[in-house]
C-alpha cells in the first residue's frame, strides 16, 4: 500500500468542508518533503472548482459528468456531501472506485447510510464510515481552513470486512489532518449522541435566536449571546435534512432539555435560591467533568 504522501485523493464536494480536508491533506500530507501525491476535486459549482485548482489546493478538477473518470485513479475518497446526496453518489457510482481505494464520508447522521451498505460495499474497496467533528457557520469553498481540524474529534466506524492496514492508514491520516481524539463507535451511537453534541445544540441556538424581541438586543451583548448563538448562522437546508434523518433521536434530547429548562423555570418562578443554588452548582460540577474527558 502507497505511503500517505504518494497517494492520489479525490474529494467529491469541494465546498466548506471538502475544501479544508484538501488543505488540510495539501498542508499536512503532501507539503512534506518529497511528497508525490495529487489532490482530484469534483463539484457541481464550476467557480469553488476553480478557484481550488487556482489556489493549487486541488490539482485537477472534474465536473460532476466526469467524476467516474476521477474516480477511477483515487487511492481515497472522501465524498463530502449532504447525507442522502452521499447515499446515492456511493450507490450510483460504486464501480467507478480504484481497486483497493479508500473511501469514507463526512455525513452527520449514518442511519440511512448503513440501510443502503449493500449497494455500497465492494469486495475490493475498503468503505470506512466517519465523521470529522469540526466545521464553521459559513458555507462553501472561499471559507474553508486546512487547520480547522486541529485538537478536534474525529468520529470513525470501521466495518468487519474492512482491512485493518486500511482502517490504520486512515488513522494515521486523521492525525495528520490535526485531529487530536479518534473515537470508535457504530452508527446507533453515533447518531444518539451527534443529536445531542451538534443537532440539539443547533436547535437551541436557532430558538433563542427566534425568541429575540428584535435584531437590535446585539447592543445590549457581552459575549455569551453571540457564543450561544454563532452556530444560529445556519445552512437551513443542510441541517432540515439533519434534523429529518435523525428525528427520533433529537425529539428524545429535546425533551430530555425541556425537562431541564422546566425545572429550572420551576425554580426561578418559586424564589427556590437554595435549590437554583443546588441545581447550578450540580451543572458546573457536571460540565468539569466533561472538560477532564475531553
Amino acid at each position: 500500500m502507497k505511503k500517505l504522501n504518494e497517494m492520489t485523493y479525490g474529494i467529491v464536494g469541494v465546498g466548506l468542508m471538502g475544501g479544508s480536508l484538501a488543505k488540510a491533506i495539501r498542508q499536512n500530507v503532501l507539503g512534506t518533503p518529497g511528497a508525490k501525491g495529487k489532490i482530484f476535486g469534483c463539484d457541481i459549482n464550476k467557480s469553488s472548482l476553480e478557484e481550488a485548482r487556482n489556489s493549487f489546493v486541488i490539482d485537477e478538477a472534474f465536473t460532476l459528468d466526469q467524476v467516474d473518470m476521477m474516480l477511477c485513479d483515487c487511492d481515497f475518497v472522501y465524498v463530502c456531501l449532504y447525507p442522502d446526496a452521499t447515499v446515492r453518489f456511493l450507490c450510483q457510482h460504486r464501480a467507478a472506485f480504484k481497486r483497493g481505494a479508500i473511501v469514507s464520508d463526512i455525513s452527520g447522521v449514518k442511519a440511512n447510510l448503513f440501510k443502503h451498505l449493500d449497494e455500497i460495499l465492494r469486495e475490493d474497496t475498503d468503505f470506512i464510515p466517519g465523521h470529522p467533528m469540526a466545521g464553521n457557520e459559513r458555507e462553501g469553498f472561499s471559507y474553508s481552513s486546512g487547520s480547522i481540524f486541529k485538537n478536534h474529534n474525529y468520529i470513525l466506524m470501521p466495518l468487519e470486512q474492512n482491512r485493518s492496514e486500511s482502517v490504520e492508514l486512515f488513522r494515521l491520516l486523521i492525525a495528520e489532518m490535526g485531529f487530536t481524539r479518534i473515537v470508535t463507535a457504530d452508527a446507533h451511537i453515533h447518531d444518539h449522541k451527534i443529536a445531542f453534541t451538534s443537532q440539539l445544540c443547533h436547535v437551541i441556538a436557532s430558538a433563542l435566536v427566534d425568541s429575540a424581541e428584535d435584531t437590535s438586543v446585539t447592543a445590549f451583548g457581552g459575549g455569551s449571546f453571540e457564543d450561544l448563538t454563532r452556530i444560529a448562522l445556519i445552512n437551513a437546508p443542510l441541517w432540515t435534512e439533519l434534523f429529518l434523518a435523525n428525528k427520533e433521536e433529537l425529539l428524545s434530547h429535546i425533551g430530555a432539555f425541556e425537562s431541564s429548562l422546566g425545572e429550572l423555570k420551576k425554580l426561578i418562578a418559586e424564589n427556590d435560591a437554595k435549590g437554583l443554588e443546588a441545581y447550578l452548582s450540580q451543572v458546573r460540577q457536571k460540565r468539569s467533568q466533561m472538560t477532564l474527558k475531553a
